[in-house]
């Protein structure tokens, strides 16, 4: 009978994939709580299980191997499979299915101004339910759900994966953003007809608000600036007080950081409304998919009691 062939841990695997992120060993054994000493022996033990090289070291930190990042790939399918048994079991033991930690993921465009009025909620009525938040960029989100840095999203949409659940929560109107000096600040409400030929100022092409206010641009004639991305919605507002352009802002951030006596004004658009549509998802699949559901249902009903401008979908 032939020798029975040694398998790489779990641990190792969770190694492995922290060491892809962090692309050096010392940060990656900061991330987990480990000494480097124990995870470079570790991988090394990794190695030689497997029989292959899974990363070149130098000075400026480590790569992958191409065998090593094909192998890193499947490890990371592997720990999320092992995560979702591991959350499917607790769920079992609950009605509600929420308890132990997840990690959501959410745009920085949109969880300030929401988040807290949510994590506050989900405290009080799932006390042994932990939330870890992490901001990301979108594409960024969609990408770190699927690989299991994440166990859900909240976002706006689009979002497009048949290997995610997707559950649409609420639209969230937009408002033209001007100077207190600009022609149309007198102005109580406005009609799309208003922004034609207007210089528009938007955020970096990577937030899904670029793309929703470049297609505003193009189908009423206003110009949008390329020289100037905000590469956040406080910087947004700060280029329009400084009269460099108008811009499009989502009601949560105007509800909480514009105020009535600051730089900017923002006013509502009256007939053809514009918003965008804001959602969460998770992984198809999940052993918590019913925690997630009541997320989902808290979300939705914390914008139709707190946020009177969102409109449930």
């Amino acid at each position: 009978m032939a020798p029975k062939r040694r398998l790489p841990t779990l641990r190792q695997l969770e190694y492995l994939a922290a060491l892809d992120d962090a692309r050096h060993f010392r940060r990656a054994a900061d991330t987990l709580g480990v000494s480097q000493p124990s995870l470079s022996m570790q991988f090394s033990a990794l190695e030689e299980t497997l029989g292959v090289s899974l990363a070149e070291r130098g000075r400026s930190g480590v790569t992958l191997t191409p065998v090593g990042r094909e192998i890193t790939n499947r490890a990371r399918r592997i720990l999320i499979d092992v995560q979702e048994v591991c959350d499917l079991a607790a769920a079992a033991g609950t009605q509600h299915g929420l308890l132990g930690t997840i990690r959501l993921g959410t745009s920085p465009t949109l969880g300030p101004y929401i988040l807290p009025q949510i994590v506050k909620r989900l405290h009080r009525e799932y006390p042994e339910l932990t939330l870890y938040v992490r901001e990301g960029l979108p594409r960024d989100l969609q990408a770190d759900l699927l690989n299991g840095k994440h166990d859900m999203v909240l976002s706006p949409l689009p979002i497009v994966s048949d290997d995610l659940v997707i559950t649409r929560l609420f639209l969230e109107p937009l408002y033209l953003v001007v100077a207190n000096d600009h022609e149309l600040a007198a102005k109580s409400q406005i009609d799309v007809l208003d922004l034609a030929g207007l210089k528009v100022l938007a955020p970096a092409p990577h937030y899904h608000l670029y793309d929703q206010v470049k297609g505003i641009c193009d189908d009423v004639g206003a110009e949008l600036l390329r020289d100037y991305e905000g590469t956040s919605l406080d910087t947004l507002r700060h280029m329009v007080g400084m009269g460099l352009g108008v811009s499009f802002l989502p009601s949560l951030y105007v509800q909480s950081e514009i105020k009535a006596r600051g730089e900017v004004r923002a006013l509502a658009f009256k007939g053809r409304k514009i918003s965008r549509p804001i959602g969460i998802a998770w992984r198809k699949g999940s052993g918590t998919a019913r925690g997630f559901s009541n997320i989902a249902g808290v979300i939705r009903d914390i914008a139709k009691s707190q946020f009177e401008n969102l409109r449930l979908l």
